[in-house]
């Protein structure tokens, strides 16, 4: 029998506050079990050592730096098939085809260790990166360990969903782990959301987002985050994307630089100009 989506798992007032801001924290969407495979399943990666894409090094080759030591996982999933039927989770699949109201198909995807002392994100625009379009990406941001503002968690911008993508200027490099940083719009303002193990975060790509730093003394704050298209986009980022199913689907890559005229390297976190 065919593998069918599992929709329904949001309510209609789910899905207008996702419409008013373009954002939809589900509290306990995963189970312990589901979140422990995933974070188990990532440590282990991470203790075999280097892949395509991942190389962490010793704390005496890092000299210290916990970054080094846990360097974030770039489509980890190009290296290890395993990692797919994670992306397209049946109820991360679900609720995104209630909040697209079309199959989604999954593009992209991180693991971010954020041990402690670890730098926050600057406020940005997913779809900035990831050039999905007609429309605009999806991101789901699923928390592996308990994520606030002690150990650097999320920050979102209400209502910011219906913008045009704003060109980023160069962000503070003590505070910010990326290059790139937009301002808040006038007459918007920015807030926190604390997540607990499980809880997953979905986003649309014009949502001004970032983290905060993590000034815990022990504390991770470790998440897996995946973005998304809805199956009717014509151009991506990525050329290969996977429906709910596994089966592949390939859409054009947008090669082009933008509407800000910046080529970005999502590895390195550089861009073009």
């Amino acid at each position: 029998m065919e593998k069918e989506l599992l929709r329904g798992l949001v309510s209609e007032e789910e899905k207008e506050r996702f419409a008013q801001n373009g954002f939809l924290l589900m509290k306990g969407l995963l189970t312990k079990a589901e979140v422990d495979e995933i974070k188990d399943y990532f440590m282990m990666l991470h203790a075999k050592g280097p892949f395509p894409g991942f190389k962490p090094v010793s704390m005496e080759e890092a000299g210290g730096d916990l970054l080094r030591v846990y360097p974030r996982m770039i489509n980890p999933h190009r290296a290890d098939p395993n990692i797919i039927p994670f992306m397209i989770h049946p109820k991360i699949m679900g609720v995104l085809a209630d909040l697209l109201d079309e199959e989604p198909l999954a593009s992209q995807s991180m693991f971010y260790f954020k041990p402690p002392g670890a730098k926050g994100q600057a406020l940005h625009q997913d779809n900035y990166y990831l050039k999905v379009s007609p429309g605009t990406c999806m991101a789901a941001w699923v928390s592996i360990d308990e994520a606030d503002r002690e150990n650097g968690g999320m920050v979102m911008v209400p209502e910011s969903s219906q913008l045009d993508i704003i060109c980023p200027h160069e962000a503070d490099p003590e505070t910010s782990f990326t290059n790139d940083e937009v301002d808040v719009p006038e007459g918007m303002s920015v807030v926190p959301v604390d997540m607990a193990a499980g809880d997953i975060l979905f986003f649309n790509g014009s949502v001004i987002h970032g983290s905060y730093p993590n000034s815990s003394k022990d504390r991770f704050r470790r998440s897996f985050i995946c973005h998304y298209a809805g199956y009717s986009a014509m151009k991506v980022m990525e050329d290969t994307l996977y429906t709910h199913r596994g089966e592949v689907v390939i859409r054009e890559v947008d090669e082009s630089a933008g509407p800000c005229g910046v080529e970005f390297d999502y590895v390195t976190n550089k861009a073009y100009y």
